[in-house]
Order: C-alpha cells, then sequence, then structure tokens
C-alpha cells in the first residue's frame, strides 16, 4: 500500500529560476578620518529573509545581509544588500515549505550575497570581509521554537 500511496503522489519540483541583486547599500560615514584610525574593526552582522509568493508554485525569496563595521564607537561602513532569488517549488508538503522557504532558499542565496559583500567592501577601500557560512537549517529551527514558546505563552 505505501508503494502505491509515493506511486500516486506528484514528483517534487525544486527549481532556481533567477538570483539577482534586489538593493545594495554602502556607506562610510567616517572616510576619510577611520582610515587613519587603528584597524581593530568589531563587526556585526544581521540576516533576514522574505518570502512573496508571486504565483501558484513561484516564490520570491529576498535574503537581507546587513554588515556593520565599527572601531570602537566609530562605524567604519555599513553594508547592506538584499539577494533575491525566483524559485519554483512544487508539490512540497505543506509542512515542508516552511523550511524550504526560510532555510533551503536563503541558503541557496547566501554565497551570492557573501560575494557582492565582500566586493563593496574592498571597492571601499577596506580589507577584505569574507562573511562566514551560516547555518539557515539552525537559524529556521530556533526561529521556529521562539515562535512555538510565543504561542504557548499567549
Amino acid at each position: 500500500m505505501t508503494e502505491n500511496t509515493q506511486a500516486n503522489e506528484p514528483s517534487r519540483e525544486f527549481a532556481l529560476q533567477r538570483i539577482y541583486v534586489k538593493d545594495v547599500s554602502f556607506e562610510t560615514p567616517n572616510s576619510p578620518s577611520i582610515f587613519t584610525e587603528e584597524w581593530k574593526p568589531e563587526s556585526n552582522l544581521n540576516l533576514n529573509s522574505n518570502v512573496t509568493k508571486l504565483d501558484n508554485d513561484l516564490y520570491e525569496v529576498v535574503l537581507t545581509v546587513t554588515v556593520t563595521t565599527k572601531i570602537g564607537d566609530k562605524t567604519a561602513y555599513l553594508v547592506e544588500v538584499l539577494q533575491g532569488g525566483i524559485f519554483t517549488i512544487r508539490n512540497f508538503p505543506e509542512e515542508e515549505m516552511g523550511h524550504m522557504l526560510g532555510a533551503y532558499c536563503p541558503n541557496v542565496l547566501f554565497p551570492y550575497a557573501r560575494e557582492v559583500v565582500s566586493d563593496l567592501v574592498s571597492k571601499g577601500s577596506f580589507p577584505q570581509l569574507l562573511l562566514t557560512p551560516v547555518s539557515f537549517d539552525a537559524l529556521y529551527a530556533q526561529h521556529m521554537q521562539e515562535q512555538a514558546q510565543k504561542k504557548a505563552a499567549n
């Protein structure tokens, strides 16, 4: 009976349609004086994603990567990249769609956003910044746990 059930299920489809930079910002509010400071930066990374359903099985996922780098209390640079992707996701069970859109797609987009961040920082005349890989699966699991705790508290 299990084989029969699987045979009747439509096959899953995941396809990347397009990857693009949706928006980009690079600011050096304390230049040129920041270039005379001893380079001992502290960077803060902020990640966020947003999903928009475009059509039946077509989704836009936008990963926002924001890096703020400071030397002491002075901002050396602030870079923000909105890396977009359009994905076809078809015949996945509803309980798996959240993970696909909230973790899998951002995992696909992150290397592209990472490259844009690195290029902008270098073009701003700062030492190269290579963002470490991120586990969006872990971030998604943490987000789901937080949502469950909020729901339980209400």
